[in-house]
Formats: C-alpha cells, sequence, structure tokens
C-alpha cells in the first residue's frame, strides 16, 4: 500500500493529520487514490444519512456588500454589479414555493448589508419560523458581533454559515483588504458554536496562491473548529474583479478533499456546490459520490438570480424553483440517491 492510501487510513482511523502529513496527502494524490477514498466517503456517508441527500432551499436576499474581497463578483469595488435588495413579502414568497415544493430548510443568503438592521433581520426570522415551524433557517449573512447572533439565535435562526476561505494568514491577506482580519473571522466561527447554532465553515479550491500547504490548514483548523456543516468548491473567477484572469480551481481537487472531509468527519454536512455544477456538467453529482450528502436549489425570483453573481457563468440563474428541485431530484435519482424532504439537522445537533 503506498503513502498516500496509508495516510487515508490514518486519518480514518485517528480523524487528524499532522500538516505535513496533509501536504503529502494532497500534493501526492492519483486517480487511484481518489478512488480508493471515495469508497470510503460512501461508506460514511451510507452509514450516517443512507441514500439520502438534503435540499437547502437558498434565498439571496441580497448582494449589497461593505467588503472589498478580491474574489468575489459582489464585492464593494464592483460598480458594475446591478444591486437589489429583495422585501420582506419577496422573502417571504420565496419560503412559500419552497414550502410546497418539500423544502425544510430555508438558508437566507446576502453581502454584508447594513441596510438590513438587526432588528428587521431578528424580525424576518420569528416569521419565518411562526409561518413554517417544522422548518431550519439558516443565516449567512457574514461576519457580526457576538451580541447579533446571540440575538438572532433567540430570534430561532437555528444554523450559520461562514466560510473561512483560508486558515493562512498569509493567503488570507492576497484574497482580502487589509480592513477584513482572518483573527475575527475564526472568532466568529467560535462564537457561533458556543451560541449554538449548527455552524458551518468552508473554502475555495484552487483559489490564487493556494498550495497544499494552505490546504493542510484548512483542514487542520476545520479539525480544530468541529463544525457541523463544511462548504468547499472550486473557485471561479469573475470578470470584474482583480482575479479576473487567475485559473480557477479544478473539480477533481474538489472533489477529493470533499472525500477527505468525509472521512475525517463521518457525520458532516457537505453540500455539492453550485460552483462545482458549473464547471462540470455532472460536478454535483460526482460531489454526493464523492461524499457530499447536501444540495442547495435557488428560490430566489428568477428576476434576481443573474444579480447574485458571486463567479462567472453560475448555472441555474434563469429556473423557477420547481425546475430546479424537479432537475436535481432526477440528477440525484440517476446515481442512486433520493432528495430528503427534511430539515437534515447533523445528527449530533438537537432540532
Amino acid at each position: 500500500m503506498g503513502r498516500t492510501r496509508e495516510l487515508i487510513d490514518k486519518l480514518e482511523e485517528a480523524s487528524r493529520l499532522e500538516k505535513e502529513e496533509w501536504a503529502s496527502l494532497i500534493r501526492e494524490r492519483t486517480p487511484e487514490d481518489a478512488e480508493y477514498l471515495f469508497e470510503k466517503a460512501r461508506k460514511w456517508q451510507r452509514k450516517y444519512y443512507g441514500n439520502k441527500v438534503y435540499t437547502r432551499g437558498l434565498v439571496e436576499f441580497t448582494n449589497y456588500c461593505k467588503n472589498d474581497c478580491y474574489y468575489c463578483g459582489i464585492r464593494r469595488g464592483n460598480r458594475n454589479a446591478e444591486r437589489y435588495r429583495l422585501t420582506e413579502e419577496e422573502i417571504l414568497e420565496c419560503c412559500r414555493t419552497g414550502y410546497g415544493l418539500g423544502f425544510r430548510t430555508f438558508v437566507l443568503q446576502g453581502g454584508e448589508d447594513g441596510w438590513f438592521s438587526q432588528e428587521a433581520l431578528e424580525g424576518l426570522v420569528r416569521t419565518i419560523k411562526a409561518e413554517y415551524p417544522d422548518c431550519a433557517v439558516t443565516l449567512s449573512i457574514g461576519e457580526r458581533t457576538y451580541d447579533s447572533y446571540q440575538r438572532l439565535f433567540a430570534a430561532g435562526a437555528d444554523r450559520y454559515l461562514l466560510r473561512h476561505e483560508t486558515a493562512d494568514e498569509g493567503h488570507y491577506r492576497l484574497l482580502h483588504p487589509a480592513e477584513l482580519s482572518l483573527a475575527n473571522r475564526k472568532q466568529c466561527l467560535f462564537h457561533l458554536k458556543e451560541i449554538g447554532y449548527q455552524t458551518g465553515t468552508g473554502f475555495m479550491v484552487g483559489s490564487p496562491g493556494q498550495t497544499p500547504e494552505t490546504l493542510a490548514q484548512d483542514m487542520m483548523f476545520i479539525r480544530e473548529l468541529e463544525p457541523h456543516m463544511v462548504g468547499i468548491g472550486p473557485f471561479v473567477p469573475h470578470h470584474d474583479t482583480p482575479f479576473a484572469n487567475e485559473a480557477g480551481g479544478t473539480v477533481e481537487l474538489t472533489l477529493f478533499l470533499i472525500g477527505l472531509l468525509r472521512v475525517m468527519f463521518p457525520k458532516l454536512l457537505i453540500p455539492s456546490t453550485t460552483a462545482l455544477g458549473t464547471i462540470d456538467p455532472n460536478g454535483r453529482e460526482k460531489g454526493v459520490l464523492a461524499g457530499a450528502n447536501v444540495v442547495m436549489p435557488n428560490l430566489s425570483p428568477v428576476s434576481v438570480r443573474k444579480k447574485y453573481e458571486l463567479y462567472d457563468n453560475k448555472i441555474c440563474t434563469g429556473d423557477e424553483a420547481a425546475e430546479c428541485r424537479g432537475c436535481l431530484q432526477r440528477r440525484m435519482e440517476r446515481i442512486g440517491y433520493e432528495l430528503a424532504a427534511a430539515r437534515g439537522d447533523h445528527p449530533d445537533a438537537a432540532a
């Protein structure tokens, strides 16, 4: 047995590796090693989730953002972005549509937009939870204070997604302007866990400057955080950013890292992301076969979907919600999985 497979076995047994072992595993992988890994990943996926893939209804409610991250299409500095904000009624209509289609988790995602006050966000969460008490509400609205997170949790939010993007300080500086801080990003994630959220993090695969060593730090940070969810997808350049001409990430490495995450934390909730489906027509299916168990169809109004453009050529920007879900259902059935109409909580998290 080669060194790479020995490291995969060690990860499965101990759920941790040293930094140089992570870097070696990532650098020296082969297609055969990947198949060995994916078999293990599917074993754990099936043990805890059977053949179920959970759906999250994504509502992209604002594309205004105060931040200027160099990789993001809705960054503050992009003067070509066509900005929008959904009204509370529009957001609730998305949830009504989603509920009728079988969604039992709604993900409210947006840029860091101060126009939505703390009170407005709390009221929105309360309203959704009152109308749909059997549903989970996930927020993905960036870095906030402990008090803000605490109050949103008290209002009924169940989960929070905050991708750390990179756990390496030098790499972080390459991707973000000076006013943003990796230390604060990490602190926010630990605050979310402490408060009681089912907490999700993640990173882009193949972002400019990323190396096996920076990826090793990502995996070690995730091991330290012990999140409930990890979302990773390939870096896809956006034409109105400083990284417009950079090479994108690969499906191959993204899948390998999904497999490693599943083996390290067998109970993780791992999305097979839209970005995977954007750069490979069968990317989301491949993600599930590598160990992912969540998909996030878009519930946003079709009129705004093209405007929430984090990266170029994003898929499903013209489909109605029902078309999105129906298409995904058929895709999952073709590879032996079924879309589950359930909240899809982490097995260790209280509903």
